[in-house]
């Protein structure tokens, strides 16, 4: 037998290929995402809300491990949607599952005792008294990634109990062959993004990936590259920082938007969604631009 080493292939002339995603580590995922909101709140105006959505993400890692996982996609069903070049996850066919209702009534039972602003408190009342059709109306709009504007509050715990579902179906997902499914747009689950983070992981330093709100994969994008519309000849860069920056918006002159763009070669704690909400200093200062946000983030909505 043998005891040549062979080549690794995704080594080409020594430097190590990207992988195209990132699959998420649920748990893993909202722990870590909770710890950085602690640290957060320690130094933010927005400290009470930080730390309540940092004892909310607790409780979406919690609920991982104690919660039914859901159904993954069938075989003929992935086969499908790879072979149409379409998101693996059929968020649409979600908004009645029983087992999402059944976890979206437990969240609501345990974010109860969570200490959280009034506004919380009182859309979290919402949330827990109303019928099946006002619920099947929340989970469609957050599956849908379209929130209105006037009823946001509610949303923000519908929305984290998508998270734990989505979370939890793309991580048993296959990333082998997952392929990019349209600007900007989850592979998993075609959700839209909420920031991108540059990388500092050793072998993909200085790569670009784009950060799912909804499920929380991370697929690789073209570093000079609007996630609202695809151009790249109309971007600058704008930061509210006044050492060098850690976070920017990239603004596209094409589509008049901007998203959060996150370097952790600068700091590797960063986190895609707890990091959006901490810098809310550039929301405030985009908001004197014609610009319009084009992140998405439930938990932003009304600030």
């Amino acid at each position: 037998m043998s005891n040549d080493i062979q080549p690794d292939p995704s080594m080409i002339g020594g430097v190590p290929e990207a992988p195209f995603v990132f699959l998420p580590e649920p748990v893993k995922l909202f722990t870590s995402r909770a710890a950085r909101f602690s640290f957060l709140a320690q130094s933010n105006t927005l400290a009470p809300y930080l730390r309540f959505l940092a004892d909310l993400s607790r409780l979406q890692a919690r609920l991982c491990l104690s919660e039914p996982a859901p159904d993954t996609p069938e075989a003929a069903a992935l086969a499908r949607a790879k072979a149409a070049a379409m998101p693996l996850i059929d968020r649409a066919a979600l908004a009645r599952s029983p087992g999402l209702h059944q976890l979206l009534e437990r969240l609501c039972s345990e974010a109860a005792g969570l200490e959280m602003p009034e506004a919380a408190r009182l859309a979290l009342q919402a949330v827990t008294t109303a019928d099946a059709a006002d619920r099947d109306w929340l989970l469609q709009n957050v599956l849908a990634d379209t929130i209105p504007d006037d009823s946001a509050a509610p949303h923000l715990f519908v929305a984290a109990a998508v998270q734990i579902w989505l979370a939890r179906i793309a991580a048993a997902l296959d990333p082998a062959g997952m392929q990019k499914v349209g600007n900007a747009a989850c592979p998993c689950c075609g959700g839209r993004p909420v920031s991108s983070l540059v990388t500092s992981a050793p072998g993909i330093e200085n790569i670009r990936y784009a950060v799912c709100m909804s499920c929380g994969t991370r697929w690789n994008e073209v570093r000079i590259h609007c996630l609202c519309c695809g151009g790249n000849q109309g971007l600058s860069y704008r930061s509210a920082e006044t050492t060098e920056a850690t976070v920017k918006a990239e603004c596209c002159r094409d589509c008049s938007s901007w998203v959060k763009i996150f370097y952790q070669e600068k700091n590797p704690s960063l986190d895609a969604v707890a990091d959006d909400v901490g810098s809310i200093g550039l929301d405030m200062m985009m908001q004197s631009t014609s610009l319009k946000r084009g992140g998405y983030n439930p938990y932003m909505m009304g600030y």
